[in-house]
């Protein structure tokens, strides 16, 4: 008898399949002593025969296997970003190391007499105005005098509010107030305003512009183009040039400065502000700067020529208007005539071009003399002479040369104040 029929018949039970009750999810039962395990090898089509109803259901066998599954690709998902996170900081951090960042380095000294120390020190009694009124506005620069609220300016910056306009004073600080003007002089384009109800002012100290030498290191401090508490640095680059500026043509509103001239850039809104010297006195008085612009359009920035009031003039005119109001200009008492350039200063021809009595006729000058030189520096025009005789005060001696009929001569005078 073959095997294939011997596992179709029993001896006793009829016939049995010897695969019917296998499990291959099931430990297998423990083979009594002797006995051979059933085979485990292959065997062909009894792989392909159907389960039967004893063994477990394919359902939920196969979601079984989609659970374990899942959570072996979530642990691998969140086991990755972890260690993507991880490998991230330690390439950024340097690995275990603990990041420290080097201590900031100390930064310059600042000796007495740096520009940076000039301005810590002179900036908060240095001011920004703001002058309106008859449909102009201006912006431009002070400084305070002192503790009583009085400020020293040019009359160009509060001109517009001189007819009853409105005049703002701002410090350094960002505080605002109004204030009113005490005087002005057109001639000598200087005015003082006074703010009330401030307190705790820092007065700037004024020097000496008679020891200016040229060379000299000077800060300017202002606010050009309407930006506060500018600074900026140069040097004095020439003495006594004569400027002229403003007045469109109008005498009157003619000033005539017998100036320091500067390197340090000056701008527009830098009108009024001081010019320090290298101890932090005042030496001028910021007033009008040189610019390439011939357009007429806009506003020309600095081109390193920039003049100040000397602060020796600029003094005595402040302490004229805080007293009086107004100043009394000195006058030689003469009548020039510009029409011609001689490269000197004519006196008119007229009879009355030298007024009788006054301190050109005392000296013996006469209509029709050019006047070449006052206290030995040349004269090339008549608002040369101008600026020489405004450079001085009333009272004060000016010596004279001047030509007569091809023939130089020698005059001192006494200056005398206008009417």
């Amino acid at each position: 008898m073959d095997l294939g029929e011997r596992g179709r018949t029993g001896a006793d039970d009829g016939p049995v399949e010897p695969w019917a009750r296998y499990d291959p999810w099931r430990s297998a039962p423990a083979t009594p002593s002797g006995a051979q395990p059933p085979p485990t090898g292959p065997v062909g089509p009894a792989h392909e025969s159907a389960p039967s109803p004893e063994s477990p259901s394919e359902p939920g066998t196969r979601a079984r296997r989609r659970g374990v599954i899942i959570a072996v690709t979530l642990a691998a998902l969140v086991t990755g970003t972890l260690g993507g996170y991880l490998g991230a900081r330690y390439e950024r951090d340097g690995g275990a190391r603990t990041l420290v960042l080097p201590a900031p380095a100390p930064g310059p000294e600042r000796p007495a007499g740096s520009v940076a120390d000039l301005a810590a020190r002179s900036l908060p009694g240095v001011v920004t105005l703001r002058a309106s009124g008859s449909g102009e506005a201006g912006t431009g620069t002070g400084f305070v005098l002192d503790e009583r609220g009085h400020i020293l300016t040019n009359n160009h910056v509060v001109a517009p509010a001189a007819g009853g306009g409105a005049l703002t004073v701002t410090f350094s600080g960002g505080q605002t107030l109004r204030a009113e003007v005490v005087g002005r002089d057109a001639g000598y384009d200087l005015a003082v305003v006074r703010v009330r109800g401030v307190k705790n002012l820092t007065p700037l100290a004024l020097g000496d512009s008679e020891g200016v030498r040229v060379g000299d290191p000077v800060v300017a401090l202002g606010s050009p183009f309407d930006l506060p508490n500018t600074v900026t640095s140069g040097i004095i680059s020439a003495k006594e040039r004569p400027v002229t500026a403003g007045g469109e043509g109008e005498q009157s509103d003619i000033s005539y400065v017998d100036a320091l001239q500067t390197d340090a850039p000056l701008n527009p809104g830098n009108s009024g502000g001081p010019l320090l010297d290298a101890t932090g006195h005042v030496i001028g008085v910021n007033s009008a700067i040189r610019s390439a612009d011939t357009t007429g359009e806009g506003q020309a920035g600095s081109v390193g020529l920039g003049f100040a009031i000397p602060v020796n003039q600029a003094r005595w005119v402040a302490g004229e208007l805080l007293a009086h109001g107004h100043v009394a200009h000195p006058v030689i008492g003469v009548a020039l005539d510009s029409r011609e350039d001689r490269n000197g200063a004519l006196i008119g021809g007229d009879e009355d071009a030298v007024t009788p009595g006054g301190p050109a006729d005392r000296a013996g000058l006469a209509p029709g003399d050019l006047v070449t030189a006052a206290d030995g520096r040349p004269v090339t025009s008549t608002e040369d002479l101008i600026v020489r005789i405004r450079a001085h005060r009333p009272g004060d001696r000016l010596r004279l040369t001047y030509v007569r009929e091809g023939k130089e001569h020698h005059a001192t005078l006494t200056l005398a104040a206008a009417d």
